[in-house]
C-alpha cells in the first residue's frame, strides 16, 4: 500500500504532496498577502495556490468544474480547498483581485531552482532564450483584450529557455500588443534571444546591440543587404551564405551597426538569419534557431494538457494570475519528471502521476472504510479495557 500522510482529512496523497513541496517551499520569504479592507480573506494564499494548481494538473474545464469538484470530491474538499469550503465568489474575487505578486515571486523562485537542478543540454551554443507570444481567446465582456471587431484576445509574451526546456519570464497585453519591445525586457546581458520573422526590425536589431543583448532572428529572404565582409563556407555544409553586412536600404531602414548574415538550406527551405554572435560557427547558428521550434511545442503541450487557455478570470489581473499559475504548474512537472525520472516533461509521466495520485486516494478510502468497519470493536475494546483498569 502507498505510504498516506494525514493532513487536516484522512485522504492525503504522498505523491501530490511530493510534486508541490518545491512551489511551498518557494512560498519562503514571500510577500505577505493581506486583505484589502476590513473583511478577512476566504483562503490564504497557500490555498489559492494548491487550487490553482489542482486545476491545471488535473485538466479541469473551467471555474464551475473546480468548484464542483472542490465540493464533491473527498481528496479536493479536504486536502485542497480551505477548511470550510471555497465558494465560486470568493475564488473569482480573489483571483481577479489579490496574489499576482505572491504568485510572482513562486515562479521566479522555481524558475531559479529548475534552472539549478535541470542539465543544460546546449553548452557549447550559450544561454539561448526563445522569445515568442501567444493568442489567448478572450470573451467579448473582455473589453480590455482589444484585437479586432467582433473579437477579442489577450497575449502572452514569454522568454523561454532554450536550454532546459523551461518557461523564463513572461508578460500580457492584449491581442495587438507589439512583441518585438518584450525582447529588450525579457532579455539579460549573457542571454541570446532566438525569434522567428515577425521580430525582424533594423532598429531594435541596433538598440539590442547596444543594449549588449544578443540575438538570432530569421529575417525575409529579399532583405537588402550591404556586405562589409564574407565568412569562409565548407562545401559540403548546409551553410550557403554567411557574411558580416549592414541592412536595409541607405537613407531609409539600413542598420547604423554591423550583424552577421548567415543562409541555409534544410529540405529544399531557405532560412536566412541575422545575428550578432559572431563566435558560432554557421553550422551552430543554423541549430541555434531549429532549437525555436521548442517554445512552440510548448505552448501547443501547454494548451493541451495543461488547460491553461480555459479562462477562470475576466479580468486582465486575473489572466496573468491563471497564466503564472500554470507556468508554475510547468515548472512543477519540469523538477518532478527530472528528479523521478531523469527526463523533460512528457504526457506520459503527468498521466503517471495522475494514476498514482488516484490509486493513493483509493488507498485512503480502503483504509477510511476499514476503520469505519472496525470502528464499533474498537470503541468496545477500550470500553473492556477502562472498566478493567477501574
Amino acid at each position: 500500500m502507498s505510504r498516506l500522510l494525514k493532513a487536516h482529512g484522512i485522504y492525503h496523497s504522498l505523491s501530490f504532496t511530493t510534486f508541490i513541496a518545491p512551489a511551498i517551499e518557494a512560498m519562503a520569504n514571500m510577500p505577505q498577502l493581506e486583505s484589502r479592507g476590513n473583511r478577512p480573506l476566504k483562503m490564504n494564499f497557500e490555498d489559492h495556490l494548491k487550487m490553482l494548481i489542482f486545476f491545471h494538473l488535473e485538466e479541469h474545464k473551467s471555474a464551475e468544474h473546480l468548484m464542483q469538484v472542490l465540493q464533491e470530491d473527498e481528496f479536493a474538499r479536504n486536502e485542497i480547498a480551505p477548511e470550510g469550503g471555497i465558494k465560486k465568489s470568493s475564488f473569482s474575487e480573489a483571483t481577479n483581485n489579490r496574489g499576482i505578486e505572491q504568485f510572482m515571486h513562486v515562479f521566479q523562485a522555481l524558475q531559479s531552482k529548475a534552472r539549478a537542478v535541470l542539465p543544460n543540454s546546449h553548452p557549447d551554443l550559450g544561454n539561448l532564450v526563445a522569445i515568442d507570444g501567444s493568442l489567448i481567446d478572450a470573451t467579448l465582456s473582455m473589453y480590455w483584450a482589444d484585437y479586432r471587431k467582433n473579437s477579442k484576445k489577450a497575449k502572452v509574451h514569454v522568454g523561454f529557455d532554450l536550454n532546459r526546456s523551461i518557461p523564463r519570464k513572461i508578460y500580457m497585453t492584449d491581442g495587438k500588443g507589439g512583441e518585438r519591445p518584450f525582447v529588450s525586457k525579457i532579455l539579460s546581458e549573457d542571454e541570446t534571444g532566438v525569434m522567428d520573422r515577425g521580430y525582424q526590425c533594423h532598429k531594435r536589431f541596433d538598440l539590442w546591440q547596444e543594449e549588449n543583448k544578443f540575438f538570432i532572428c530569421r529575417i525575409k529572404a529579399g532583405t537588402k543587404k550591404k556586405v562589409i565582409r564574407t565568412n569562409p563556407v565548407m562545401s559540403d555544409s548546409i551553410v550557403f551564405y554567411d557574411a558580416v553586412v549592414k541592412l536595409g536600404t541607405v537613407g531609409v531602414n539600413m542598420t547604423e551597426n554591423e550583424v552577421r548574415v548567415v543562409g541555409y538550406e534544410v529540405d529544399g527551405v531557405k532560412f536566412w538569419i541575422a545575428t550578432n554572435r559572431h563566435d558560432l560557427s554557421g553550422e551552430q547558428i543554423a541549430t541555434a534557431y531549429k532549437l525555436r521550434w521548442d517554445i512552440e511545442n510548448f505552448f501547443a503541450w501547454w494548451k493541451r494538457h495543461l488547460k491553461v487557455y480555459h479562462l477562470i478570470a475576466r479580468s486582465e489581473y486575473g489572466l496573468m494570475v491563471q497564466m503564472l499559475s500554470g507556468l508554475i504548474t510547468y515548472l512543477l512537472l519540469a523538477i518532478y519528471c527530472h528528479e523521478k525520472h531523469n527526463e523533460k516533461v512528457s504526457i506520459k509521466r503527468v498521466r503517471e502521476l495522475r494514476i498514482q495520485i488516484q490509486n493513493e486516494l483509493r488507498a485512503s478510502d480502503c483504509l477510511k472504510k476499514d476503520l469505519s468497519d472496525h470502528l464499533p470493536d474498537i470503541k468496545e475494546h477500550g470500553m473492556s479495557y477502562a472498566k478493567a483498569r477501574t
